[in-house]
Order: structure tokens, then C-alpha cells, then sequence
């Protein structure tokens, strides 16, 4: 783009990651377009960035509503993949393999479908940046599952930075987040996992979104960084 304001458009931008980072992002010299398929949710997130940001409501796992996402939208600068799944958990010798397929289907799919699609107007000086997750670094039981659909886009990342070079590829792996993701359980048992996950992790807690963000929003401006897995964990697989 020509303009000094460059353009950051996030996937799955409603709620938790997504939504922490695009207040992060927003301000002088930076536009941000979130996403979701919930249209109440992202009109949520919307107010709550103060109208700030241009929202589009569409499912990232429906490529023609994808394809036409990007149509519409025009020339932008960065990408933000933060679209999640949460299929994939459990002890190994009892996780239904199907699971994996569908992990995929939620999660990797999505993600790398929407960068197929915007690679004929994202600016190739600008970056993308995916969200995968710190299950693809750890030897630890019950994530077998979900740490194969994470590890595919720790993989790709590297492979598409030489591909699609100059345009700039990067992954982020968060650890264990106090986001939405972890409303599958309630909310007594989730708050004993995050107290045993804190335990665990050197920083002594579990993360927050906006740490995550931050991480993203680094990898957004750093013109010099490129094929790259940012873990962002509070040292979590080191201890794990």
C-alpha cells in the first residue's frame, strides 16, 4: 500500500487472542480488520475496540466465503491467523484418530486457506503471522492429538517464508491462555487446571491474551524476522 497507514486483518478476531491483539495493533499509523463467523460476537468485539475497527463476519472454513472476504477487501499490509480448534485432546491409546482430521479441518485448514487467498493482494513487504500452540513442543501425555495439528503450522511456517519471500512468515505458539478456549470445561475444574499449570510454569502463572498479543504485535513490526516460531509460554515446555 502506498499509504503510511498500513492495514493488519485478523482471523478469528472476536474473542480472546484475536481480539487482544487487535487492541494491541490499533492506533497511529496501524488499521485493523477483525473476523469471526459469529456475527453478535464480533459486533461484541467491535464495541468493546470502540468501533475503532472494520469488522467483516464470514467462516474462515468455507473457502468461498473466504475468497470473497479477501475480494471485497482490497490491498492490505499483514495477517493475523488466530482461527482455533480445540479437537485433538486425550490420552493417545483412547483419542479417536478422527479427531485429528477434524482438528485440522477447524484449525489448520482455516488458517492456511485464508493465506492462500489473500496472497494476490496482501503486500509483499508486509507479514503473516500464524497462531499455533506450545502443545507442538511438549513431550507430555494427552497431547498427542493436538499437538500433530499444531505441529503442521509450526512446519509450514518456515517452508512458506522462503516460498512467498519477501513476504514475511511467522508462527506464534502460545501456552496454556486464560481465553475462551477453555470454556469446554467448567469453571471450577478450569481454574484448578490453570492453578496446576501455573504451578508448572516458570513465570509462576498461566498467560493472558494480551501477552500473547504482544508477541504477535512484535512479529507484525520487525521487518527482520521471518520463518520464526515464537513460543510464548512463561517457559512452560521447559518444565512440563
Amino acid at each position: 500500500m502506498t499509504s503510511n497507514i498500513e492495514h493488519t486483518v485478523i482471523i478469528g478476531g472476536s474473542s480472546g487472542i484475536g481480539l487482544a491483539t487487535a487492541r494491541k495493533l490499533l492506533g497511529p499509523g496501524m488499521k485493523v480488520t477483525i473476523t469471526g463467523r459469529n456475527q453478535d460476537r464480533l459486533i461484541s468485539a467491535w464495541k468493546s475496540l470502540g468501533g475503532a475497527a472494520d469488522k467483516a463476519a464470514f467462516d474462515a472454513s468455507k473457502p468461498d466465503e473466504v475468497r470473497q472476504f479477501f475480494e471485497r477487501l482490497g490491498p492490505f499490509d499483514h495477517l493475523v491467523l488466530a482461527a482455533s480448534g480445540g479437537k485433538g485432546l486425550g490420552p493417545f491409546q483412547t483419542l479417536d484418530l478422527t479427531d485429528i482430521a477434524g482438528g485440522v479441518d477447524e484449525k489448520v485448514r482455516p488458517q492456511l486457506s485464508c493465506l492462500q487467498a489473500a496472497l494476490p493482494t496482501l503486500n509483499k513487504s508486509g507479514s503473516v503471522t500464524f497462531i499455533s500452540a506450545v502443545s507442538a513442543q511438549l513431550a507430555t501425555p494427552g497431547v498427542a492429538g493436538i499437538g500433530a495439528i499444531n505441529g503442521m503450522l509450526l512446519t509450514v511456517a518456515p517452508i512458506l517464508a522462503i516460498e512467498l519471500k519477501p513476504l514475511r512468515v511467522n508462527v506464534v505458539a502460545p501456552g496454556v491462555i486464560d481465553t475462551p478456549w477453555w470454556d469446554f470445561l467448567p469453571a471450577e475444574q478450569r481454574q484448578a487446571v490453570f492453578a496446576d499449570y501455573a504451578g508448572k510454569t516458570p513465570v509462576g502463572r498461566i498467560g493472558r491474551a494480551e501477552d500473547v498479543a504482544s508477541a504477535i504485535a512484535f512479529l507484525v513490526s520487525n521487518g527482520f524476522m521471518t520463518g520464526q516460531v515464537l513460543t510464548c509460554d512463561g517457559g512452560l515446555r521447559f518444565a512440563a
